[in-house]
């Protein structure tokens, strides 16, 4: 990828997160992840209380990039059938045929997923892993690109189950969607109700350009130094004093990934530190699990992370933008 290439599908990219922010009052960083997450071919897992605008911020980004979009609400009754669909019989033909569930598009919002049976969150894991769905022995592949944004309560809530670590370990960001601003709650009360806005939100890019961005993310150039960055900031989870589980080479991969979108988002063709930094919390948080009682000691994931990605020596700057030999 060109330089020029680079700024260029910056620029799309600056385009999809003002389209986003248009409805949703969230700050910068929150949203560039959001997209990076769908363009870098990822699964999105969003945190924190009921009314934030996790919705809000699903339906925005399948309107603003002009894909299709279904939701489905996760409950205790749920069954993976309603999820991915299922063999029924043609009264016509006579015969079994597939009807295809809402997983069959392309923003699949599972919302709050933790309150459904462990049975039924794992309705989502071929299609998370392999974008197809299995059906009576016939596979069958999802439209592209697929990005599950599954939303959870906290877990204390009532009724809810914790995702096994194997299902976490699948998203590729986790974003923790906090109380706006007061500006920006200022604004949302004067205007109109952001399900009347995403609802008129049109495509803020055409198909082609999407599919230079899909592109574009894999081709960001990722020099071994930085690599080797990656590769610290992992490894040195695994035996930190505060962890019971270190990030997995999943994790490594998904941080690579989320460096490269930031790294779009600035519009440059190649990953320097401020991106992987900018994308360790996001990329990690949701694979490590703390000791016992290291919470109550006032240590927690975010701060152990920071650490983490501070305490690992910064890569030689001249060394960054190297391309003779590809990631």
């Amino acid at each position: 990828m060109t330089p020029d290439t680079a700024a260029h599908l910056g620029e799309l990219y600056a385009r999809i997160v003002e389209s986003v922010q248009s409805v949703l009052y969230a700050d910068d960083n929150t949203v560039q992840l959001a997209v990076g997450c769908l363009l870098g071919q990822g699964h999105l897992l969003v945190e924190y209380l009921p009314g934030l605008g996790k919705t809000t911020l699903a339906k925005a980004l399948a309107r603003s990039l002009g894909l299709d979009f279904h939701r489905v609400q996760f409950t205790a009754d749920l069954l993976p059938a309603d999820v991915t669909g299922a063999m029924v019989l043609d009264r016509d033909r006579g015969e079994p045929v597939f009807r295809p569930g809402p997983i069959f598009t392309n923003v699949l919002m599972a919302d709050e997923l933790n309150r459904a049976s462990a049975r039924s969150q794992s309705a989502l894991l071929e299609a998370m892993e392999e974008r197809q769905v299995t059906a009576d022995g016939t596979t069958m592949p999802l439209p592209r690109p697929f990005m599950v944004l599954a939303t959870q309560n906290p877990f204390d809530a009532a009724g809810t189950s914790p995702l096994p670590q194997g299902q976490r370990d699948r998203f590729l960001l986790r974003l923790s969607m906090g109380y706006p601003s007061r500006a920006h709650e200022d604004r949302l009360l004067a205007r109109a109700a952001p399900s009347s806005m995403v609802d008129d939100l049109g495509p803020a890019l055409s198909r082609p350009d999407l599919e230079a961005l899909l592109r574009g993310v894999s081709d960001v150039h990722v020099a071994a130094s930085i690599r080797g960055y990656i590769l610290d900031i992992v490894t040195s989870s695994r035996a930190h004093p505060a962890l019971a589980v270190g990030a997995s080479p999943r994790g490594a991969i998904a941080l690579r990934q989320a460096s490269r979108a930031m790294a779009l988002a600035a519009g440059r063709h190649y990953v320097v530190p401020v991106d992987v930094q900018k994308a360790a919390e996001p990329a990690l948080g949701h694979r490590l699990v703390l000791l016992p009682g290291s919470e109550r000691s006032g240590t927690g994931i975010d701060q152990v992370i920071a650490d983490l990605v501070h305490q690992i020596p910064l890569p030689a700057a001249e060394t960054l933008g190297d391309t003779s030999t590809r990631s």
